[in-house]
């Protein structure tokens, strides 16, 4: 009778582990990312990455890993806890968390990742809507506790205070006119109140402008707004959630029209979240009941959803997606409460390592070559 060795044992079950993981044929398994529309249809976008922690864009530098061989220690990430709004400006995320109390920004074209708004005068206490100004990279956060949105520069410094308990009750949402000039505010104003509104600033002075709406169901009125995005002609479009829909506006707050109903089938609402926009003017909504996210013509025409409900999790499944943001190349960013993630989709047609946002991996092997 043949005895085999403990450490004989061990190597056998390793070897079929990889033999099982590899397959019969030893090829090794490649991953393929969901993409979207699926096959047979032509692809429009296609997952790339996700981000979690700040291991996912910050380089290590050498002084980090003499600290990390002499201590013996791992690398040290910072990562995300209960995200919320996001905003992305020239591969620059900016990612709000409610229970950091603070903006995290991931900054892949520095390869860094910072905290915003932790102290001094620009600290937050629940950041739940951002923007960033493509006109000059002004951040605006609205912070619901402290009942003010609050501007940083592109690197999170401080800038100035807008709003106050005088005039917001729950800011929620917060979206910036295309050249700079106005910011939107969504009041959500709480079950209790009719104080369901959207505020217009000047971005410069911060005056208030005009105040639109009230609680309602009608055309032009809100039940429990959250978020809003602007179009690159200036329309403004906000999510009515208490109404399941969404609702536009120009510039200057008059009601243009409005989408969406309350059901479960492709093209209608459960619990709509976040918005954002795109270049060509589609709409973006994120419904966390759903978990997914629906693409919208700028008339409020069905394209496309994107990603699924899942208790697994993984590239595309979401359980709790509340923020959305599609940046300058067409990259699509969802941020989702319960997987403590954001994932990130390219377009179909921007080939890999393009753009402002190009994924790490595929910068270093361009320069291999």
């Amino acid at each position: 009778m043949v005895r085999h060795s403990p450490l004989a044992g061990a190597i056998l079950l390793v070897t079929l582990v990889l033999q099982a993981c590899t397959g019969s044929g030893g090829r090794e398994f490649e991953f393929e990312p969901p993409v979207f529309p699926p096959p047979p249809e032509k692809a429009r976008f296609i997952w790339e990455r996700t981000l979690t922690n700040s291991l996912d864009v910050k380089e290590q530098t050498a002084m980090d890993k003499l600290k990390q061989l002499a201590t013996g220690s791992g690398a040290s990430a910072f990562g995300l806890v209960k995200p919320w709004g996001i905003a992305v400006n020239r591969g620059r995320v900016y990612v709000c968390d409610t229970v950091q109390r603070a903006v995290l920004l991931f900054d892949a074209p520095g390869k860094d990742f910072k905290h915003i708004g932790t102290e001094g005068v620009g600290q937050l206490f629940k950041p739940i809507g951002i923007a960033v100004s493509r006109a000059d990279g002004t951040v605006y956060v609205a912070d619901n506790t402290a009942k003010r949105v609050v501007a940083f520069d592109k690197d999170g410094e401080y800038l100035r205070a807008i709003g106050g308990t005088e005039i917001f009750k729950r800011p929620t949402g917060v979206t910036v006119s295309p050249d700079g000039s106005r910011i939107y505010v969504i009041d959500n104003g709480g079950v209790e109140t009719d104080e369901h509104k959207m505020h217009i600033f000047d971005a410069i002075n911060g005056h208030l402008i005009k105040t639109v709406g009230v609680r309602g169901k009608e055309l032009g009125e809100f039940n429990l707004p959250l978020q809003a995005a602007a179009s690159p002609d200036g329309t403004i479009h906000v999510v009515d959630g208490g109404n399941f829909r969404v609702q536009s506006f120009d510039s200057n707050g008059g009601f243009i029209s409005s989408f969406g109903s309350i059901g479960t089938r492709s093209g209608q609402f459960s619990r709509p979240k976040g918005i954002a926009t795109d270049t060509s003017g589609n709409i973006y909504v994120v419904d966390s009941s759903f978990g997914n996210f629906q693409i919208f013509s700028g008339t409020g025409e069905l394209l496309l959803f994107v990603g699924e409900r899942s208790f697994k999790g993984g590239p595309a499944a979401y359980m709790l997606p509340t923020g959305i943001a599609v940046d300058e190349d067409g990259r699509v960013y969802v941020a989702d409460q319960y997987y403590k993630k954001v994932d990130v989709y390219r377009p179909a047609d921007l080939p890999p390592g393009q753009g402002f946002f190009a994924p790490v991996s595929n910068k270093k092997k361009r320069s291999r070559r």
